[in-house]
């Protein structure tokens, strides 16, 4: 996808069903969280930290901030994760997520 389209993308997906939250400092823009509420819980579509800002516990604090101040207290919080992503996925351990499912695809053949 181009920038243009991933703005689009995200601005559709602002005005319909999601809300943001942007962490920044003095130096600008740090993280972002893009998630929606649904009934029983709360599902966290992208979580962003800069990468030139990553391994110093940046996003361990958004996350921290978010389970406090924002997010509903009563909801569980979902995430997808790449089962490739090893980083990603030894991150949300480390804040506190459990494995919860696996799904599991078959790409069609090629000629």
């Amino acid at each position: 996808m181009t920038v243009p389209e991933l703005v689009t993308r995200l601005e559709e997906w602002l005005a319909v069903s999601y809300r943001a939250s942007i962490f920044e400092d003095d130096s600008g823009i740090l993280a972002y969280a893009l998630y929606r509420e649904e009934k029983d819980h709360l599902y966290l579509r992208q979580f962003f930290v800069q990468r030139h800002r990553r391994k110093r516990g940046i996003g361990r604090q958004c996350m921290k901030m978010l389970s406090s101040e924002i997010w509903p207290k009563d909801k569980r919080v979902t995430v997808d994760v790449l089962c490739r992503n090893h980083a990603g996925i030894a991150f949300w351990r480390a804040v506190g997520f459990t494995d919860y499912c696996l799904t599991l695809e078959r790409l069609p053949e090629t000629p």
